[in-house]
């Protein structure tokens, strides 16, 4: 078996990116010749078959996914080390998926400046399950739902009250507050990769219909039609303000925990002040 090249991996990854080889060969600066060979040089060196191309897709194989995962970290890792050699002051990134910190994101950003100058801060958003962490995307991640994966370990640094969605102009608006049996005849707008939300939070006989969305700009653009209602953390409400939709507090609804999460086997030198700074802006005093 011969050894695996960035090269390879950056081949791959344009190919899925760009959707064709000859967009991929536009955008690596080779010719599509080269991007084939490439590739069949990185199917060879693994032993396995990573991408299905048809006349008119390109889609990975199962293990075509599982090599994406793990090309995109590396890669990441690799451009970490790139400029931790060339710029100076380190880097932090943290991820996230619909909302940083709500309220707390420019007190974190802040302090985190005064108490740590020589490291960057960077808030990246990622709207994939683990925030942007299993991609390499990011160092930590800020998730509002349990990761349920081996890899990855995390920390509760705060509670959030749920939050209840809707158009301005809805009859639930004039309320301070609703209660979930409010909802239950609604239609619920939910992200089943990352939200906070799903049907088992009412009783099986009185769970609203639901649809799926993927974007929290999708998801205000739809709940402010009146259309459809959502439920969200109120970190949602501090960071993505929309006029046409208003925010109510669901009462009877559990809070929704914000954790800091890390790869298990190798956290970041950070984990231990980004969580105990998080953990005081989450509960002062």
């Amino acid at each position: 078996m011969h050894d695996v090249e960035l090269r390879q991996l950056r081949c791959l990854l344009a190919i899925v990116d760009e959707g064709t080889l000859t967009d991929a060969a536009i955008a690596l600066g080779v010719s599509q010749a080269a991007v084939s060979r490439t590739l069949a040089s990185l199917e060879r060196s693994l032993g396995v078959r990573l991408l299905r191309r048809t006349s008119r897709e390109v889609t990975p194989t199962p293990a075509g996914v599982r090599v994406m995962t793990h090309a995109r970290r590396v890669l990441a890792e690799v451009d970490e080390l790139v400029r931790d050699a060339t710029s100076g002051p380190a880097r932090l990134r943290i991820g996230y998926a619909w909302s940083a910190l709500g309220r707390h994101t420019l007190a974190f950003q802040r302090r985190w400046r005064e108490q740590h100058p020589a490291t960057e801060l960077l808030l990246v958003r990622v709207n994939s399950t683990t925030a942007g962490l299993a991609e390499g995307a990011c160092d930590l991640a800020v998730v509002r739902r349990p990761v349920d994966d081996r890899r990855f370990d995390s920390a509760i640094v705060g509670l959030e009250r749920r939050l209840c969605a809707m158009a301005a102009d809805d009859p639930l608006a004039r309320r301070r507050s609703v209660r979930l049996g409010d909802l239950s005849g609604r239609t619920l707008l939910v992200d089943r990769r990352t939200g906070t939300t799903s049907a088992e939070l009412w009783p099986p006989d009185a769970r609203p219909a639901t649809e799926a969305t993927h974007d929290v700009d999708d998801w205000l653009a739809a709940i402010s039609t009146g259309r459809r209602i959502g439920m969200t953390a109120e970190s949602t409400a501090n960071q993505y303000s929309r006029p046409g939709v208003v925010y109510r507090p669901v009462r009877d609804a559990e809070p929704i925990a914000v954790r800091l999460t890390w790869w298990r086997d190798d956290p970041h030198p950070a984990v231990q002040s980004v969580t105990e700074l998080l953990i005081s802006l989450y509960h002062p005093g």
